[in-house]
């Protein structure tokens, strides 16, 4: 039977970055009622991608130099939620790329030391055909010479 293995691995990334999602959603509402999350790990990154946003805006329009007003708390809470759950989605999708990307490195090393086992199976066998070929040529022309320095008999 010539079936590929089941890529079980594939399916189970696929699983976890299925079930990160929730996760997410699941920190995204813990980050909005906790004031320390808030405070400390919503609002700072959604404040500074404000921030940037609007100053980049403003440098498109050609407005150069104007104070960008911070969002307000419930604003920024939320931004930085939503900031928050999707760097986790993306961060759980890396992981599951470099995963998939060392396992394939590593099934990829192990098919090329195969190859180079066989190889230097083949190489070895080689050797010992050539050295076993060259013994039977040194016999051959040991019997060829004891067949010529024998009389031949002759007819009388």
């Amino acid at each position: 039977m010539v079936v590929g293995a089941f890529p079980i691995a594939k399916l189970l990334y696929l699983g976890v970055r299925q079930m990160s999602k929730p996760v997410a959603n699941r920190i995204k509402a813990g980050a909005r009622r906790s004031e320390f999350f808030k405070n400390y790990v919503c609002l700072p990154p959604a404040q500074l991608y404000h921030w940037i946003e609007m100053r980049t805006k403003m440098r498109i329009m050609g407005f150069r130099g104007s104070t960008i007003k911070p969002l307000n708390e419930e604003s920024a809470a939320e931004l930085g939620a939503e900031l928050l759950g999707e760097a986790i989605i993306f961060l759980v999708g890396g992981g599951c790329m470099v995963l998939e990307y060392s396992r394939q490195a590593a099934n990829s090393r192990r098919k090329e030391e195969e190859l180079n086992e066989t190889l230097v199976s083949l190489q070895t066998q080689l050797a010992e055909l050539t050295l076993t070929t060259e013994t039977l040529d040194a016999q051959l022309r040991e019997v060829n010479r004891q067949l010529v320095s024998f009389p031949v008999p002759s007819k009388k």
